[in-house]
């Protein structure tokens, strides 16, 4: 983005319809859009002028004395103005290019600022790539509108206005003839592009839902090959394909109907304007430079306006485009989000008469209340549906609570940026999501401004240096779309790394060993003991023997804690989790005896 940009205009919400966002752009580089603009008014102006030097020249060439024409100041005049036209477009041009490319990065980067700025629940709704795909084409389609303005709507426009002064010179019934004739067409041709706005619209839709289509099926391109669904999804996609391409050819024949109708009218307009200028020149009351004047700007506004027209039916459907964008990405946030910064001391977490419940209408928490000391471990178990990822999500403010308050260190982290509550927090996911980037980057993710030598130290602390090591290009290597390159243990060892650089006094670990093999998870519950000393730790685990060094275990069923203990209270209880721990003990002790056979 702009780094001179004002602060408080880049940090303003983001306009809902496409005028006013495009304009916030204009308004951040004033001076370079202006500047761009006045080079390319004094370019079409010159551009006419140019026609009116021709006029001269010819008006000297046909005297019939020769050696009294005085060609030699048009002929000067006429090259100087092609000169300084082409000087005008080409400067006109570079600054176009900065001006509009820098814009067009800025709109971007708001709209994937803003995107993130939404709840989890709202990207379970859309698809990942099509979110995707919408701001990549409305950055094209912003610089599309933009370049369009300059390039093609501006020159016409000039070129007309011009021809109208010129015009006035030659004869003032064909000046205010032109006028109406234009207007005219003008309004006929936008009228025709506004009613096509929901076709285009349709379209952009639709695209940007293939899109979306297409990176789902592609990302899950393992369970295609597994259930020999190949054929299945191809005809999927041709389905979807063929809907889109309905929706584009009915926008591609209305934007051929108006270029139709266009031609139309423009042909009548130059015939017309071409003969009344003979007529007058027979008649004797216009010179043949006049004739050349009128039939070189007729031209020139037949084939300017077929771009302003095109231009205009173009801009539309752009408009069409971003509107589509925009209603989609800049929705209000789900959640507020304050200026002030948690200043966390020690960790102490507590949900105080917590009441919360899903759009859908399933409440989960209902007067729910829980208090975890700064520095306690505690695990998190209950069958599923029992609020348990729920009650991670509102530690870590991915969603707000309906009623009471959830506090760190007695703070309300509802009235506090969710960036500050989250810098408190590390987390460990079941499955560690990692970038198509290097190792080295993957774990400096957990903190950005750390040194080599401490990204070399968390990943030893995580026991994953030695494979690190033996790999291609060690720190180096790319780890693939999510990870792909790595096994399960590898990503969720680096995962546990990011953690250790982060060092944050809240550590969360949801389902943090339940996809990997017993060898695995030993070796990760290794690392998992060392990242957990001198934190508050709060654990949402299956497999109830990686809890058993917790300090305290609560047990939710249907949003309410019914066990609340040690596990050794809690084994001796005979209660829910007594239950669920002799199931799982036996049930290993099982698997143990089969193995040794």
């Amino acid at each position: 983005m702009n780094a001179n940009a004002p602060a408080a205009r880049r940090d303003s919400p983001l306009p809902s319809t496409p005028l006013a966002f495009l304009w916030r752009y204009v308004q951040q580089r004033p001076w370079h859009f202006g500047g761009m603009f006045a080079l390319i008014l004094g370019a079409a102006g010159c551009a006419v002028a140019v026609q009116y030097g021709m006029k001269l020249l010819v008006d000297a060439m046909t005297v019939n004395d020769r050696s009294q024409a005085h060609v030699w100041f048009p002929l000067t005049l006429f090259i100087s103005l092609i000169v300084v036209e082409n000087l005008l477009w080409r400067v006109g041009g570079w600054l176009g290019c900065r001006t509009v490319i820098a814009s067009c990065v800025d709109l971007r980067v708001d709209l994937f600022r803003h995107l993130t700025g939404h709840p989890m629940r709202y990207f379970t709704k859309h698809f990942a790539g099509a979110l995707g795909n919408r701001i990549s084409a409305t950055g094209g389609a912003a610089g599309s509108i933009y370049a369009g303005l300059a390039w093609k709507i501006m020159p016409p426009c000039v070129d007309f206005i011009g021809a109208v002064i010129v015009l006035l010179t030659v004869d003032t019934g064909m000046a205010l003839a032109l006028v109406v004739f234009v207007a005219l067409v003008a309004a006929l041709i936008t009228g025709f592009g506004i009613r096509g706005r929901a076709k285009h619209q349709r379209y952009a839709a639709q695209s940007a839902r293939v899109g979306g289509e297409l990176v789902d099926v592609v990302s899950n391109v393992w369970t295609i090959k597994a259930f020999s669904a190949r054929d299945r999804e191809a005809r999927r996609m041709a389905e979807e394909i063929g809907v889109e391409a309905v929706a584009q050819r009915r926008s591609w024949m209305y934007l051929e109907k108006a270029r139709v109708i266009h031609d139309i009218c423009l042909a009548v307009m130059a015939g017309g304007m071409l003969i009344w200028a003979v007529e007058l020149w027979l008649l004797g009351s216009v010179t043949a430079g006049d004739v050349v004047l009128v039939s070189a700007l007729t031209f020139r506004i037949l084939h300017g306006s077929r771009d302003l027209a095109l231009a205009l039916v173009d801009a539309t459907q752009q408009m069409a485009a971003i509107a589509d964008t925009l209603a989609i990405i800049v929705q209000p946030h789900g959640q507020d989000d304050p200026k002030p910064a948690l200043s966390l001391a020690q960790g102490d977490i507590e949900f105080r008469n917590v009441r919360f419940a899903y759009p859908g209408g399933r409440i989960v928490f209902e007067d729910f209340n829980l208090h975890i000391p700064a520095g306690q471990k505690v695990g998190v178990v209950g069958r599923s549906g029992a609020g348990k990822s729920t009650l991670l999500a509102l530690i870590q403010r991915l969603d707000d609570v309906q009623g009471g308050a959830v506090l760190i260190d007695g703070q309300d982290i509802s009235e506090v940026s969710q960036d500050s509550v989250r810098d408190r927090l590390a987390v460990v996911p079941q499955e560690a999501a990692l970038f198509n980037r290097s190792i080295r980057e993957n774990i400096r993710y957990g903190r950005p401004s750390a040194t080599d030598a401490e990204v070399v130290e968390a990943a030893r602390n995580a026991f994953c240096d030695a494979f690190i090591r033996e790999l291609p290009k060690g720190y180096d290597t790319l780890v693939g779309e999510r990870g792909v390159m790595l096994s399960g243990g590898q990503r969720q060892r680096l995962g546990i790394a990011r953690a250790f650089l982060k060092d944050a006094p809240i550590l969360i670990l949801d389902e943090a060993t339940s996809a990997l093999d017993t060898r695995s998870e030993g070796e990760i519950q290794t690392a998992l003991a060392k990242l957990m000393m001198g934190r508050t730790v709060v654990s949402v685990a299956h497999r109830l023997s990686t809890l058993s060094s917790f300090d305290r275990i609560v047990v939710l069923k249907n949003g309410q804690i019914v066990e609340d203990g040690s596990p050794s209270e809690l084994r001796s209880l005979g209660g829910l989790f007594a239950a669920v721990w002799n199931m799982q003990v036996g049930g290993f002790i099982n698997e143990d005896a089969k193995n040794s056979e």
